[in-house]
């Protein structure tokens, strides 16, 4: 069996899940290497002598690394691992590890207005390059054309590889790169890419990648719907920025790390200033940066002044789910937009309860069937649909209710289609809660949340002859309350490292429109026969490339801004508040939502071109945060490439980053009286010259929370001022809350039009 591995300076090894493949008498694995970048020679691997006696000739290297990170992955055997382990070259080991993609009218939700602000000021960020790190490109679509663009940026400096259906022309002004990174999935699937549903080349046969690409930077698209669905103009995040499309996920076999590392690499060289990755963990391991490539390979980016956008993930509502965790990575979740596609079910005692469906073909017109519930007979699998577990004399000629979970929403529509059933209702359960998204099912069927779908079960299970229709409504916009964060978007606190908050905003991640790929319909599904311009997703992933597009935006209006100022200007400018004037509410419960759920806010671009004040982060910055939790010299190299020092005198403090949001963690040992926390703080000016900024207090009960000095006073002169948080906690009367945190604020505001606002969040806990 062989698999493959990544070398890394320090040995530090990794168990994480993969899928092999056979090689003759040996178990081989894929495994990146990180070496101390003395030991790197420019040719490689012909002069890598030092290792190749170790290897046998069953080995094969997959991927080499230059730019962000110095080291290469192979296939080895695990004796071959074992005897590399100690080369005093090898800084650290890990093993490849799958990753999985965290699967119109949003721009103008964001605060975009055609002909001013910053789609004006930024020329819809026709300077920028997006590099988008997904499933590839279906470059025929309207959304890539290069119509009236201008030249291609003087500073790219990449190349549009040929491929399965793929070449040079597929390439434009618009698409002016792609790349595919297929070695890491060839050493580890048996028979290597299944070229029957995939290409060999950047082109998608998934969707995903289409789909994210044109968020984050479609042209305008008239006429554009999915099936009559939100039916408009079409439109990404910054319309002229142009896109580079780095195929390093898989149609039914995922993402590698060592593919993501090697594109990481690519980007870096080519010549991107944003990379967008709507990608995260599929196992449930949350990895120190060290033994993450995609943290490793975003700050080697970062370090170069790229901004790097990532998906926070889809394990929402539960707590400590956010996954993208490095403080030099914007994390985003995922909020609703105020569009809706509204389908109810009808129930035959004349309750109409509301769901959602983009199902679009011929609808129900009223007429009512009966209803059944598979899992009344406490069989789990046909509660969940699951395939082959219906009985077909049960469901022919019902509607069907199904339990959402353990297999795609849209494929159990197919087991009901299968055994007769004429619809489905397919009901959130508590982990779902009232969160909702639409699906283009093949039948007639809606998605209702927990509370709706247990009312329905109820009357199918004590109705003497329960029946029921489904009323599809079509596409219904100016929704309230909107935004509202979205149940499935990954929530804080941060798992590493609490005292850097995540996420760290949230943007539209609910039924978005963007183009599609040719390769499969709308479902995905390899039955489904329809074809589509248009596709409508939900998850972070479709968060993910609006806070690219903002940031190729920002980082065209303002080229001197650094990725950690341009992230500043997004999360201190964010709403709190929804379109009804309330906080932003938590889908999953209804309730008040909180800074673990949506970090700072909901991205807001009509303000963020001009926030004031900025949070700026350098190298040397990041380097003393991980000596501050606790990383040594040779650990932290593996991460920054480079030799590092960290203060022998004092150890600095996690929570004094310059961040743009604030942690105050107390330690659960801590006993007694009050605690108090000092946290420190500077803020650069990057609004008018001469500025004098007040401060503005929210503490929540039981904490006092001072800032010193109350004022600051910028000039021509003096662009930068430092103060310090103070948090004050009385045990006695702080309410945690359910969350084990409570939050307050402080907000800096100059009289005039700015307002900067850093949350803060106050916990007890220890760091893992």
């Amino acid at each position: 069996m062989a698999s493959s591995i990544l070398l890394l300076p320090l040995f530090f090894f990794l168990f994480s899940p993969f899928i092999s493949f056979a090689v003759a008498q040996a178990t081989a694995k894929t495994f990146i290497f990180r070496v101390d970048g003395g030991s790197m020679p420019s040719v490689f691997p012909t002069h890598y002598h030092w290792y190749s006696s170790e290897f046998t000739q069953r080995s094969q290297i997959v991927h080499v690394y230059h730019t962000v990170f110095h080291g290469f992955s192979a296939v080895v055997t695990p004796e071959e691992a074992d005897n590399l382990r100690n080369h005093p070259a090898v800084l650290a080991v890990f093993e490849d590890r799958r990753r999985e993609l965290h699967t119109t009218r949003s721009p103008q939700f964001l605060g975009l207005q055609n002909q001013k602000g910053l789609w004006s000021d930024s020329n819809y960020g026709s300077d920028v390059i997006i590099g988008v790190f997904d499933t590839g490109i279906w470059p025929e679509r309207r959304s890539f054309s290069d119509l009236n663009l201008g030249p291609v940026p003087k500073h790219w400096r990449g190349v549009c590889e040929s491929g399965a259906r793929f070449g040079p022309r597929n390439c434009n002004r618009k698409i002016v790169g792609a790349r595919f990174f297929a070695k890491g999935q060839q050493a580890a699937v048996i028979g290597g890419i299944n070229k029957t549903v995939e290409f060999l080349s950047p082109r998608d046969a998934d969707g995903h990648g289409t789909h994210t690409a044109s968020t984050a930077a479609g042209r305008h698209a008239f006429k554009a719907s999915m099936s009559g669905y939100a039916s408009g103009v079409a439109k990404g995040v910054a319309p002229k920025a142009r896109i580079a499309a780095y195929k390093v996920c898989w149609k039914d076999s995922g993402c590698l790390d060592s593919d993501i590392l090697a594109a990481f690499d690519a980007a870096v060289v080519d010549g991107v200033n944003v990379i967008s990755i709507s990608i995260g963990g599929g196992d449930g391991i949350t990895s120190p940066y060290y033994l993450d490539p995609i943290a490793i390979g975003s700050y080697g980016a970062a370090s170069k002044g790229i901004f790097i956008s990532s998906s926070a993930g889809n394990e929402g509502p539960n707590g400590m789910s956010v996954t993208n965790l490095a403080p030099w990575v914007t994390t985003v979740g995922a909020g609703t937009i105020d569009r809706d596609f509204p389908a109810d079910a009808v129930l035959g005692d004349g309750h109409r309860l509301k769901g959602v469906s983009l199902y679009a073909g011929v609808p129900l017109n009223g007429r009512m069937f009966p209803v059944v519930y598979p899992g009344k007979t406490g069989m789990s699998s046909a509660s969940l649909c699951m395939e082959n577990s219906l009985d077909p004399k049960h469901v022919k000629g019902k509607i069907v209710i199904c339990d959402r979970g353990s297999s795609p929403r849209v494929a159990k529509g197919l087991v009901v289609k299968k055994a007769g059933g004429v619809g489905m209702i397919l009901a959130n359960g508590a982990s779902n809660g009232e969160g909702l998204v639409g699906d283009a099912h093949l039948i007639p069927a809606c998605a209702v949340g927990s509370n709706e779908g247990d009312r329905i079960k109820a009357y199918a299970s004590t109705h003497p002859n329960p029946i029921a229709s489904i009323d599809f409504r079509g596409t219904i916009v100016g929704i309230k309350p909107a935004p509202v964060v979205a149940s499935f978007s990954g929530r804080g606190p941060n798992g590493l490292n609490p005292e850097i908050l995540k996420p760290d905003l949230i943007a539209p991640g609910v039924n978005i429109i963007a183009a599609w790929t040719d390769n499969v319909g709308p479902t995905g599904l390899p039955s489904d026969p329809r074809k589509t311009e248009f596709n409508i997703l939900s998850g972070t992933s479709m968060a993910c490339p609006h806070v690219s597009g903002a940031a190729a935006l920002l980082k065209s209006a303002h080229p001197d801004w650094s990725p950690a100022v341009i992230r500043s200007a997004m999360m201190t400018t964010t709403n709190i508040v929804d379109n009804s004037n309330r906080s932003l509410s938590d889908e999953s419960t209804g309730k008040s939502a909180t800074p673990y759920d949506y970090g700072s806010g909901h991205l807001n671009l009509g303000r963020a071109m001009d926030p004031g004040l900025v949070y700026d982060i350098t190298n040397d910055d990041y380097i003393t945060f991980l000596c501050s939790i606790g990383y040594g010299p040779k650990t932290i190299q593996v991460i920054t490439r480079t030799p590092v020092r960290c203060p022998t005198t004092r150890k600095p403090s996690p929570g004094n980053l310059n961040y743009p949001s604030i942690t105050a963690l107390f330690s659960n040992s801590r006993k007694g009286g009050s605690l108090s926390k000092t946290i420190i703080r500077t803020a650069t000016n990057v609004g008018q010259p001469e500025a004098v900024y007040q401060a503005r207090i929210e503490s929540p009960r039981g904490v006092t929370i001072t800032v010193k000095p109350p004022r600051l006073v910028f000039t021509s002169a003096v662009k930068r001022r430092s103060y310090a948080v103070t948090v004050t906690v009385d045990p006695r009367n702080v309410v945690l809350g359910e969350t084990g945190a409570a939050f307050g604020s402080v907000t800096w505001f100059d009289g005039g039009k700015h307002v900067v606002r850093s949350p803060v969040v106050i916990t007890q806990m220890d760091p893992l």
